[in-house]
């Protein structure tokens, strides 16, 4: 991928440093110059604090990479190697050996390689499973948790999990002490967050039903915590990206919603103080900037979010210091398709745009080969405000009475209706093949309120269903060339299993449906994910049994890709004209 990815900031703010088709890359800040550090293919690499040192992983094989004077140099490892991380100062490199089976932890340095935690050819006495130390463990990647070890800011102590048959937490000091996280495992057995990055650790711990939540801080030198806040939702929790972190001034920033005296809104907290109006949807927290004029320990907050327009994803600085008028907001810039803001000093990245004071350098990449089509006609419909989108064939006359494809793509959860050329491309190529092509944010996407995301918890096929059909009579209203005879839907995921569930239960409104890789069974899916919407499954067979396509009943309309279930017409792969063939009816 040419476009820059994976990009770290040094907190000097004189370095960025990113990949680019695989490589490593390096914009020198003061001089405005890019060079290459290391050539591909690279897996993975990490930096120091101040992006100085690159610890840097090529199939298996460990690097150290100077980023100041361009020297590279192999390291010898105990095995290949896997999530290497240099230590805050950059002196030494921890990593993993074996991570899929039983992971062990080590740390290369001045004083040799050697073995930090691992278990292997232990087993779970119960399960008989392996032990793994490092790895993110189960379920992390349900809440956005892709890491499984962290630095102490000094640089003297790690925190790692251990995954066996639960997930548990250790501090490993780099003298051969260590002592455990404590915490109520049984009650909380979800590790959602964790971050070290000044003061001691945070973490965030959730209940099985993901209801109630902890942010806790542990002592260090002990291993025992303390309770920052509380999180409670009689639906799920939703733990914001980028929270719990510390402040300059020692406060405890916590992502959290509010749902009382007219507020319905994704907000921050610090130590309990409101710092985000009620109208910006926060989406994460990618870091703090020192602010204009203000003092060194106020640093102002660079969020994601939305102000207004769900389909439209931002950057925010969010002042952290309280004042007399209330939270304080400024937009900074747009952000499109996977963009991630990152910040480091004084300095942010946005995609391939750089901020660096009053410059703004752009990173090199190609310049998306997007087609000239009109941008589709976004819309709210409904009483319940339902973000909505339609695309027409180019060239489209109006007058002429289209078939309807609605695309769910990857189904709840999952936004559809964003202001951004990229995500239409793909969509244009069925409008273009004689389709109005609909998009609708059914209640159950982020991106509009919290309440509008939770009103599906145990009800989740009858309200998106619901939803689509509802939302697509409101636009026939505004858009009089949608045929609503001849409706058609498509998704995948998740969306595969609504699609098919939507001919399956309301064939007078969805005629004909393509599931790629549909969910058959919720029952079937990781518990965190079949849970936060339908609840304990062994509390609710019936709900689950009524969210189960093998319960629906069966058609000739829905065709299954990379599924088979009795009753369906399937295929293991497709090809885009076999699809809109089927689509079509024809």
């Amino acid at each position: 991928m040419e476009y820059p990815y994976a990009v770290t900031v040094g907190a000097d703010g004189a370095r960025v440093v990113f990949l680019r088709s695989s490589e490593l890359w390096l914009l020198d800040l003061p001089a405005g110059v890019e060079r290459r550090v290391v050539e591909g293919p690279v897996g993975s690499y990490a930096t120091d604090r101040d992006a100085r040192v690159a610890a840097v992983v090529r199939e298996g094989e460990l690097f150290r990479a100077d980023l100041v004077t361009g020297a590279v140099t192999a390291l010898p490892t105990a095995g290949p190697a896997f999530d290497a991380r240099p230590d805050p100062a950059g002196r030494s490199i921890g990593y993993l050996t074996d991570p899929g089976e039983a992971a062990s932890l080590h740390v290369t340095g001045p004083d040799g390689d050697r073995l930090l935690a691992g278990e292997p050819g232990n087993a779970w006495r119960e399960h008989g499973g392996t032990i793994s130390w490092g790895m993110p463990g189960t379920w992390a990647g349900e809440f956005g948790r892709t890491r499984g070890w962290w630095w102490s800011p000094d640089g003297s102590q790690i925190l790692a999990v251990r995954s066996a048959r639960t997930v548990s937490l250790h501090l490993l000091d780099l003298d051969d002490g260590w002592v455990d996280v404590h915490w109520d495992r049984e009650t909380y057995p979800y590790l959602a967050q964790v971050r070290w990055v000044g003061g001691g650790p945070l973490i965030t711990v959730l209940r099985r039903m993901q209801q109630h939540g902890l942010v806790l801080s542990i002592d260090p030198r002990t291993g025992e915590t303390q309770v920052h806040a509380e999180l409670a939702d009689a639906r799920w929790v939703e733990p914001i990206p980028g929270t719990p972190r510390h402040l300059p001034d020692g406060r405890v920033l916590v992502g959290g919603e509010l749902a009382h005296d007219g507020f319905d809104a994704r907000c921050l907290f610090a130590d309990g103080s409101l710092l985000t109006p009620p109208g910006l949807y926060v989406r994460r927290v990618a870091g703090t900037l020192p602010r204009p004029g203000g003092p060194a320990g106020a640093p102002d907050l660079i969020v994601e979010g939305s102000l207004g327009d769900p389909a439209v994803r931002e950057v925010f600085r969010v002042r952290t210091s309280l004042g007399g008028g209330g939270p304080e907001v400024s937009r900074l810039a747009p952000l499109t398709g996977a963009d991630r803001v990152t910040v480091g000093g004084d300095v942010l990245v946005a995609g391939n745009r750089v901020w660096h004071g009053d410059r703004v350098i752009t990173l090199r990449s190609p310049a998306p080969d997007l087609p000239g089509h009109p941008a589709p006609a976004l819309e709210r419909v409904t009483d319940r405000r339902l973000p909505a989108a339609v695309r027409y064939p180019t060239g489209h006359v109006g007058g002429t009475r289209l078939p309807v494809l609605i695309t769910l793509g990857d189904g709840p959860g999952h936004q559809q209706v964003v202001a951004d050329p990229a995500a239409w491309v793909a969509r244009q190529r069925f409008a273009d093949s004689g389709f109005a092509v609909v998009s609708v944010d059914s209640r159950g996407t982020p991106g509009v309120a919290p309440s509008f995301e939770k009103a599906v918890h145990r009800r989740l096929a009858d309200v998106v269903l619901g939803d689509q059909a509802d939302a697509l009579h409101a636009l026939q209203g505004k858009h009089p060339d949608l045929d609503l005879t001849r409706v058609a839907v498509r998704g995948r995921g998740l969306g595969g299993w609504l699609a098919a569930l939507a001919v399956l239960r309301r064939p007078e409104v969805f005629h004909r449906a393509v599931a790629h890789r549909p969910v058959v069974d919720w029952a079937e899916l990781p518990g965190p994910v079949a849970e936060r919407y339908l609840g304990d499954r062994g509390d609710s067979p019936d709900v689950y049994a009524h969210h189960s396509l093998r319960e629906a009943g069966t058609s000739p309309d829905v065709l299954l890709v990379g599924a088979e279930l009795d009753g369906f017409p399937s295929r293991s792969a497709i090809t885009f004209e076999e699809e809109l063939t089927f689509l079509k009816g024809s």
